[in-house]
């Protein structure tokens, strides 16, 4: 296993669903921005990085047909399953590094909350967007959320690299539309708060 997936299998092995700074209840605005660009539910939408996150279950929950979760971390992706129950098996997930992923498929909105900013080696987030340009058709939406500018400069013990819509625009190269980009300050389980960026970029046909 890489380090990054011996780090996560770690995390979600020896903690708790709401024991990790990024837990939602409910994920507000990704539900807001999804329900926006894919009032068809059997639009084809994956989460990256995902892991045990609630948005599988409030999409599942909206009528949304086609969905897969791809994280670093089989526990994670266990936990998220054992809390979805018998719906589970209408989910794809997928146990993969989105930096050596090969899809299988294309969809219709890549959204991804806290994985991005993870990946400070320049080379990795290359590797990153080459993915998701595979795995995504003409006309797509891609969500990425992540630590803004003003956010932590670490998470779960790691360094991470913050972005705004202009350095994620830069990362994504030409063919990206930025569309919509939105502010969040997440609370924290322990109430620590953390300043968080939703960019909405469109992929030009």
């Amino acid at each position: 296993m890489s380090d990054r997936t011996t780090h996560w299998q770690n995390v979600y092995a020896t903690k708790g669903e709401a024991e990790v700074s990024w837990f939602q209840d409910s994920p507000t605005i990704s539900l807001e921005m999804i329900r926006t660009v894919s009032p068809n539910r059997d639009a084809a939408i994956i989460d990256v990085g995902g892991g045990a996150s609630r948005l599988v279950d409030a999409l599942l929950q909206d009528g949304y047909r086609d969905l897969a979760v791809l994280d670093l971390s089989a526990n994670a992706l266990d936990a998220a399953k054992k809390r979805v129950g018998a719906a589970a098996s209408r989910v794809d997930w997928i146990v993969a590094d989105a930096t050596t992923w090969r899809p299988a498929k294309t969809y219709d909105v890549w959204h991804d909350r806290a994985a991005f900013h993870f990946l400070t080696d320049p080379r990795n987030r290359a590797a990153y967007v080459e993915r998701l340009r595979t795995a995504i058709a003409p006309g797509a939406h891609i969500i990425i959320a992540t630590f803004a500018p003003d956010g932590p400069e670490k998470c779960s013990g790691l360094p991470v690299q913050r972005h705004d819509s202009a350095s994620l625009a830069a990362e994504l190269g030409p063919g990206f539309e930025l569309v919509e980009t939105r502010s969040e300050t997440h609370q924290t389980p322990w109430h620590s708060m953390q300043a968080f960026q939703f960019s909405r970029f469109r992929r030009r046909s």
